[in-house]
């Protein structure tokens, strides 16, 4: 095979002060994932999802299982 996909780096965040959101734009369906801290409700972007697959790879680059929207 002439290209491969590179598997994400594992990365790792604060799993106790933050939780993974995926923010949805009612408007235009746009989804932003990133984590949330639980102590002041500061948002920190990670990366623009624009498919299933992308959503995949956050999941996976952090090894998280589930992810709560936010509208």
């Amino acid at each position: 095979m002439l290209f491969q996909k590179k598997k994400p780096e594992k990365r790792d965040y604060d799993r106790e002060n933050e939780k993974p959101v995926l923010k949805c734009s009612i408007c235009n369906g746009e989804q932003v994932a990133g984590f949330k801290n639980i102590h002041t409700g500061k948002f920190h972007e990670i990366m623009f999802i624009r498919s299933e697959e992308d959503l995949h790879n956050f999941m996976e680059m952090y090894s998280i299982t589930d992810v709560s929207k936010e509208y």
